[in-house]
């Protein structure tokens, strides 16, 4: 499967100047809302997702997934993997379980994003699943965008990784594009304005 082809197909892969959510700068930007727009891609592609987790051997019972951006990939997991599928959202900017969502005590969760860059809303998520009783056992996501390491790719973890390295991260490709603090960007020292198109605050 040639993610990066898929993602180009799909309009999905853009080049310019972009602001990332975590605030730094990139020249390319991967907008999976265009992937998942397609319901039969998307089924196939979190059909292969599953397929490469259960490979692995991981037992889990749920799925999780930080909205607005993972709960398309995440519900399809949770469909191709025939399992709970719940979503976590920001409540004046912090990360909440609502919609009268439950974890049950020892229930083992797999956390699901469409895109990991550092994992820091993978990371809220799970944080929450493990204050509520519940036990994260994996991440998941359809791309990594090369800071954490994963499982089926054997990249090397990068130092501003967020993701605990203890747990597996399953995805179907790595996109690893540099990014630039905006003191050191050059797109901006040539006078390019930065745009956001990203899930939080677009």
């Amino acid at each position: 499967m040639n993610l990066e082809q898929i993602y180009k197909e799909c309009g999905a892969y853009l080049e310019g100047h972009f602001l990332l959510s975590s605030g730094k700068h990139s020249q390319f930007y991967l907008q999976s809302a265009k992937v998942l727009e397609n319901p039969i891609l998307a089924g196939e592609l979190c059909e292969k997702l599953a397929q490469i987790i259960i490979a692995y051997g991981v037992e889990f019972e749920s799925i999780c997934s930080p909205a607005l951006g993972g709960v398309l990939a995440g519900y399809e997991l949770a469909r191709a993997s025939k399992k709970r599928f719940i979503f976590t959202e920001r409540v004046e900017g912090v990360m909440t379980l609502r919609r009268g969502f439950e974890v049950k005590k020892g229930e083992k969760f797999i956390v699901c994003e469409d895109i990991i860059t550092t994992g820091g809303s993978a990371l809220e998520s799970a944080k929450i699943i493990e204050s509520l009783g519940g036990e994260v056992v994996a991440y998941a996501a359809l791309a990594n965008r090369g800071f954490c390491a994963v499982k089926n790719l054997a990249n090397e973890r990068k130092e501003n990784a967020k993701l605990p390295s203890n747990l597996p991260l399953f995805a179907l490709g790595n996109f690893d594009f540099e990014i630039y603090e905006t003191h050191q960007c050059p797109f901006c020292q040539q006078g390019s304005k930065a745009v956001k198109p990203g899930s939080r605050g677009n």
